[in-house]
């Protein structure tokens, strides 16, 4: 018999048959992350493709422990390797529009090097799982305004973003307050979404959006 359990209490009683078990049970482990990336080449007319040149993220139970690997100090393999080791210790991985673009572009990366790509993840991203709403902007900096978060997003405009898409090591401290920026304001964003009910209780695996996790 497969007993399938998920709770947040250190350990639960379970009856299986006449039997009461004390099943050792923890709390899910949430892997907040992001990432940047530059236009690399032209596919068609004026449509570019990109490549990552920045990841951050952190563990929801230690907020102020954020790691971040960037492209012109470290390279692309590694920098992956690094963040797919955390991502296989992850129950549940969470960001802004991650589902829409963030994932993808982490799968096209793994598949160019010859890398095995992202496993099946449930995944909650705070754009894509949001109430349906109309009238608003639903971008991170938006929401971060809307309700007064203490973190902001680290601004760029033209300049900042041509030094950090060259790489250069005043454009590469821009970059990596960006990425760890957005990983923090995003924390502290989920906590105010949850309390207040407006995201979607449903999560879904990265195989599919037509994949519902069993949670």
């Amino acid at each position: 018999m497969i007993v399938r359990i998920t709770a947040s209490k250190p350990h639960e009683a379970v009856r299986v048959g006449s039997l009461r078990l004390q099943i050792p049970t923890r709390p899910l482990r949430i892997l907040d992350f992001d990432i940047e990336n530059r236009p690399l080449s032209y596919l068609g007319s004026d449509f570019t493709t990109a490549e990552v040149t920045a990841i951050a993220w952190a563990w929801t139970d230690k907020p102020d422990d954020v790691k971040v690997y960037l492209l012109g100090e470290t390279s692309l393999p590694v920098i992956l390797r690094k963040f797919l080791k955390a991502y296989e210790q992850a129950d549940m991985v969470t960001g802004h529009f991650i589902r829409g673009h963030d994932l993808p572009m982490l799968n096209g990366a793994l598949v160019e090097l010859g890398m095995p790509v992202l496993s099946n993840k449930r995944v909650m991203d705070t754009k894509v799982d949001f109430v349906k709403t109309k009238g608003i902007s639903l971008s991170q900096e938006s929401i971060g305004a809307m309700f007064r978060l203490d973190k902001t997003k680290v601004q760029m405009n033209q300049v900042k973003w041509r030094s950090a898409n060259r790489l250069t090591k005043d454009g590469l401290a821009l970059v990596r307050e960006r990425v760890v920026g957005d990983v923090q304001q995003h924390m502290e964003m989920v906590k105010e979404l949850n309390a207040k009910g407006y995201l979607s209780p449903t999560m879904y695996c990265i195989a599919s959006d037509d994949v519902r996790c069993d949670l």
